[in-house]
């Protein structure tokens, strides 16, 4: 096995083919997370952006993207932006984590999104944990005869709501792919302000993350399409979505709506709106993340399993690494686990998010 190091930006036509076949040829590397666009996407942005390309006889058969830190430290691209992580190769193709992690320059590999096929790191995942996604297929009619059919137990509520938003604010009507920027932008504002209200980490707050999402809203190829869905009353834009889609699988990853409209469910709306849309323009699964959230539960028709752990060489650093960020990673997934842990946090983090609003003070980082 010959492997070779490349900076995103400058993956050949011919390599970033090789990369879409690899996707093409195996379903669970069809996530648009694991398409060169958006490793080329955070490389504008990452200084330590990488692409560790495997090769067999000469021809590429199977692609890593990583970022790497100081002192040989590696993690998966993206980390903590990408829902879906792997080291994308033909079927057939297996490797040393060992070898791949020398050949990088890593003493250490962090990953938390890693899928579950990738039996070369299975001895070095710590936990896996669900990752709901939703089965679709467009409906025979149009949206209310579809969401009667897959949710009648939400269908009833969330029409009369829709139409009740209808008589307030004007006529209630969806774009799947909006190509309108300022609303983009409008639901990074929104985002940001449910990250500060709610406490959490604001992710907006970070500018290349907002100009990473403004490129990858730009980028319109097969693998990789950056989709924004707006649910709309008259003029007014009441939510909105912004993910990557594949060919087939569309990846849930921003979604936020007006804060003043709350009572009629907007977000919800959201998601079954933009699930069948995605239907009717040749999706079959949209992907969740993973996470417990109610409405997961609600919209989920089956879940996959996600990985996180760490592929290390004997190294100090990586034994330095695992010992910081070990125990960080198991005390969150433990706070997760528990609703008896998880909602007290959660009223923590909203009380702390409320003062910092009312005190003017700004957001952290996600």
């Amino acid at each position: 096995m010959e492997i070779t190091i490349h900076r995103p930006g400058d993956l050949t036509a011919a390599l970033r083919g090789a990369w879409h076949r690899a996707m093409d040829e195996s379903p669970e590397y069809a996530n648009p997370f694991l398409a060169p666009e958006f490793t080329i996407g955070v490389g504008r942005h990452r200084g330590g952006a990488r692409v560790a390309i495997l090769r067999e006889g000469g021809d590429p058969v199977g692609f890593l993207p990583y970022e790497r830190g100081p002192l040989g430290t590696g993690r998966a691209i993206g980390l903590g932006l990408s829902d879906c992580q792997a080291l994308v190769h033909r079927p057939g193709v297996v490797w040393d984590p060992g070898e791949l992690l020398s050949a990088c320059g890593l003493s250490i590999f962090e990953f938390d999104h890693l899928v579950q096929e990738q039996t070369p790191f299975a001895p070095h995942v710590t936990g896996t944990f669900a990752s709901p996604v939703i089965d679709v297929k467009p409906g025979d009619g149009g949206y209310p005869e579809w969401l009667r059919g897959a949710y009648p137990g939400l269908a009833k509520t969330t029409l009369k709501k829709e139409r009740r938003l209808g008589r307030d604010l004007g006529e209630v009507r969806f774009e799947f792919d909006e190509r309108d920027p300022r609303v983009l932008g409008t639901l990074m504002r929104w985002k940001s302000a449910q990250y500060r209200r709610t406490g959490r980490m604001d992710r907006f707050s970070r500018p290349w993350i907002v100009d990473l999402v403004n490129h990858l809203f730009h980028v319109r190829e097969e693998h990789f399409t950056g989709v924004l869905s707006v649910l709309y009353a008259g003029d007014r834009p009441v939510a909105a979505h912004f993910g990557p889609r594949s060919s087939t699988v569309l990846a849930a990853w921003f979604t936020a709506y007006d804060p003043e409209l709350h009572y009629y469910s907007p977000g919800l709306m959201m998601h079954l709106r933009t699930a069948e849309a995605a239907a009717r323009h040749g999706v079959t699964l949209v992907d969740l993340g993973r996470g417990d959230k109610e409405y997961k539960d609600w919209l989920k028709t089956r879940e996959l399993r996600v990985g996180e752990g760490f592929a290390a060489r004997a190294h100090p650093m990586a034994v330095a690494r695992r010992m910081w960020r070990g125990p960080v990673r198991g005390l969150r997934n433990t706070v997760l686990a528990h609703p008896r842990l998880r909602e007290p946090a959660d009223r923590l983090l909203r009380t702390a998010g409320r003062l910092r609003t009312r005190d003017g003070a700004p957001g952290g980082k996600r």
